[in-house]
C-alpha cells in the first residue's frame, strides 16, 4: 500500500478502504479490493461491497447514520481518538474518503483525488463535503440531512497502528517526499524484519532516531567508500524517510538488536546506492 492518486472515477472506494486499513497496518492493494469487493465502473463501490471486501481482511466497517451535524462530529471524534480510521460518502455521496485523525479542530483526510492523498479540512470544510441532502418524497420542499460515516475495526489485536499527526500530514504533503508517500509499504515492511512496535511492556528499547543519531554518520560513510560514490545528502534523506514511518507506527529497535539494525540499515542503503547509481563487478567477478 502505498499514497498515490486513483487513476479512474470509480475505485474511490477501493481506495479508501486500502488507506483505513494501512492506518491499522494492513496492507492491501486497491485492486485486490477491488475485486473482493465487486467494483465496477457504471456503480463503483457501495457500503455493502466495503464492508464484503472488509470482512476478508478481518475488519468490521459498520455503519452510521445521524441527522445532526454536531453529532455526527462527536462520534466520529471518538472514534478516531480510539485509532479507527473512518470512511466517509462525501460530495453528495459520490466519492469515498478516509478520516484518521482529529487534531485542535483541524481533519486529516486520506483522499485519493487529492494529488498528494492527504489532505486537511477544518470542520466547516469536512460538513459541507460530508452533508447528504435529499428531498422528501412528500413535501418536495423539505430536505433531509444526513451525516453517514463507517469506521473500520479489527476484530483482532494489532501488530502496530499508524499515528498521523498535523505535522506528519503536513511533511507528506510536501512535493520533495512524494517518493516515501508512493513508497510506503516498501518502508513499513523493511523497517517491521528490524524493528518492533513499541509495547506498555517494552524495555531496553530506543527509537530509530535515537538509532541513527549513534550510527547514521558511520552507515553513510561506509556506504560511500564501498560505493565508490553516493550523494550523501539523497543518502540521509532515505534515513530520515524510515525514520518518519517508524515513529508514525511506533517502532522501536531493541537493544540486544542493534547490531542486527546497524547491518540491516547499511544493506538497504547499499541497495538503494546500487539501484540508484549503479554498481561495477565486485572483486572482477563478472561472467
Amino acid at each position: 500500500m502505498s499514497f498515490y492518486p486513483q487513476p479512474n472515477l470509480w475505485t474511490c472506494g477501493p481506495f479508501a478502504l486500502k488507506h483505513a486499513l494501512a492506518t491499522l497496518g494492513i496492507f492491501a492493494n486497491e485492486k485486490d479490493v477491488s475485486k473482493l469487493a465487486g467494483t465496477n465502473w457504471w456503480h463503483g463501490t457501495d457500503e455493502i461491497q466495503l464492508a464484503k471486501a472488509a470482512h476478508r481482511y478481518d475488519c468490521t466497517l459498520k455503519v452510521f447514520r445521524r441527522f445532526n451535524a454536531e453529532q455526527a462530529r462527536r462520534e466520529l471524534k471518538k472514534y478516531l481518538k480510539r485509532g479507527i480510521p473512518c470512511l466517509l460518502c462525501v460530495h453528495e455521496w459520490q466519492h469515498w474518503v478516509t478520516v484518521v485523525k482529529e487534531e485542535r479542530g483541524k481533519f486529516i483526510i486520506l483522499d485519493s483525488r487529492d494529488r498528494a492523498v492527504l489532505t486537511i479540512l477544518t470542520w466547516r470544510q469536512l460538513r459541507r463535503q460530508w452533508v447528504y441532502h435529499e428531498q422528501d418524497e412528500v413535501d418536495r420542499r423539505a430536505v433531509q440531512t444526513f451525516y453517514d460515516f463507517h469506521p473500520v475495526e479489527p476484530k483482532f489485536r494489532l501488530r502496530t497502528r499508524a499515528k498521523f499527526s498535523i505535522a506528519r500530514a503536513n511533511y507528506l504533503r510536501r512535493p520533495l517526499n512524494r517518493t516515501l508517500s508512493r513508497h510506503w509499504e516498501q518502508y513499513v515492511n523493511d523497517l517491521l524484519e528490524l524493528c518492533k512496535p513499541r509495547t506498555a511492556l517494552s524495555e531496553r528499547v530506543f527509537s530509530l532516531g535515537t538509532f541513527l543519531r549513534r550510527h547514521e554518520a558511520m552507515i553513510v560513510d561506509q556506504v560511500d567508500l564501498w560505493h565508490g560514490y553516493i550523494d550523501r545528502t539523497q543518502a540521509r534523506r532515505v534515513l530520515r524517510h524510515l525514520h518518519f514511518v517508524a515513529d508514525t507506527y511506533g517502532l522501536v529497535v531493541h537493544q540486544e538488536d542493534e547490531k542486527r539494525a546497524i547491518a540491516g540499515i547499511t544493506a538497504i542503503l547499499t541497495l538503494w546506492a546500487a539501484g540508484r547509481y549503479g554498481v561495477s563487478p565486485v572483486y572482477g567477478a563478472k561472467k
